[in-house]
């Protein structure tokens, strides 16, 4: 999707990193869950009743000194039925590439016990982790417009 970063930079000026809000004449505004699903249909509902981020994957795949992303999916590809390892390696490029728009030029595993937890058939309110990287986001963004800074790439979705 193109970057419309006139856009962004018009629309954090009336952000308010105190408030998490937009701040307009009429009054603070705020994303919420039901914006993430109206806009992307995501799960927003479903228990958390794990946080995966904080859980230690039982996989482990390498993503250091690979290759970066071409690397990554040729040590990981494989032949003939899929595994639970190649689909849980597919689900953390798929995460980390895709969804959350990692800012590396390679894999991480940062979203790694997600991934195992959707590679088993596991399901988790994947908006309300998209509407926090929305606010970090816009926290990004205002930051570096109050220091003078480019925006640049800053990652996310």
């Amino acid at each position: 999707m193109h970057k419309n970063e006139s856009l962004l930079i018009a629309a954090s000026y009336f952000w308010s990193d105190t408030l998490n809000a937009f701040v307009f004449v009429h009054g603070p505004a705020s994303p919420t869950l039901a914006d993430v699903v109206m806009l992307t249909g995501l799960d927003v509902s479903s228990a958390d009743s794990t946080h995966f981020f904080d859980t230690k994957p039982s996989a482990k795949v390498e993503t250091r000194a690979i290759g970066g992303w071409s690397g990554y999916i040729q040590k990981y590809r494989r032949t003939g039925p899929v595994n639970i390892k190649e689909q849980t390696s597919f689900q953390n490029m798929w995460l980390d590439k895709f969804v959350f728009c990692g800012r590396s030029a390679g894999p991480t595993s940062v979203y790694l016990a997600a991934a195992e937890r959707l590679a088993n058939g596991g399901r988790f309110p994947l908006g309300r982790y998209l509407l926090g990287a929305a606010y970090h986001l816009l926290h990004q963004v205002t930051r570096k417009l109050l220091l003078g800074q480019s925006i640049g790439n800053l990652g996310g979705p």
